[in-house]
């Protein structure tokens, strides 16, 4: 049974309620990568990407490395560097699926985000690759972006959330135990919180790069 009532379906409903975006919001859209955004990306050591496949099922995936590493090549293009993960895939199946994504770029400690729409291309280039590397570990594929937009999304989220306030952060203890919530999902015998503990720590000493 569904919880959700009063279910709004137009466009007119929802600005009835929340009204319309200032001259600035309407105007702030730029379709390639200026200096400000090509500094910004230089300075964001991660950022989160959206993809979706054809049928509209959605997937969001953080891409974690040190400041620089997403190449940008011109003005409408860009590259991220896939670096080991757990091999589900998720962004790169969805991307073979349907190449349109949505990226957005944070710099810790700064509140306003860059965000960034195009087209999304699976990437094998020696050339490009070579320029990714970590660790002295080149990556074996990229995700390189044709750029269509690129904004700066204001601070409110990061300002109502607090989530740069170190003030505001839970204890250790109090944190959810991640082995434990994996344990649990997993649901087997043979993969107990130690085991899969011990298995996160073995991937992340080992298998960052």
């Amino acid at each position: 049974m569904n919880p959700f009532k009063d279910i709004l379906t137009s466009e007119n409903e929802i600005r009835d309620l929340l009204g319309y975006p200032s001259e600035v919001v309407k105007r702030k859209t730029i379709h390639h990568i200026d200096v400000h955004c090509r500094n910004f990306i230089s300075m964001s050591p991660i950022l989160f990407i959206s993809t979706s496949d054809k049928e509209g099922f959605c997937d969001v995936s953080p891409r974690g490395d040190a400041p620089g590493s997403v190449l940008v090549l011109d003005e409408k293009h860009l590259v991220i560097p896939e670096r080991p993960g757990n091999r589900r895939m998720d962004s790169l199946r969805n991307i073979l699926s349907n190449p349109r994504v949505g990226i957005i770029f944070i710099i810790p400690g700064l509140e306003e985000t860059l965000r960034v729409n195009g087209q999304a291309y699976i990437i094998k280039d020696e050339n490009i690759l070579d320029q990714m590397k970590a660790k002295e570990k080149k990556p074996l594929l990229g995700i390189g972006i044709e750029v269509e937009e690129c904004f700066i999304h204001c601070a409110k989220a990061f300002k109502r959330s607090g989530v740069w306030d170190s003030k505001t952060w839970m204890e250790g203890d109090a944190l959810p135990s991640i082995p434990t919530i994996l344990s649990d999902h997993v649901n087997s015998t043979e993969f107990t919180e130690e085991v899969i503990r011990r298995g996160l720590q073995e991937s992340y000493e080992k298998r960052l790069y």
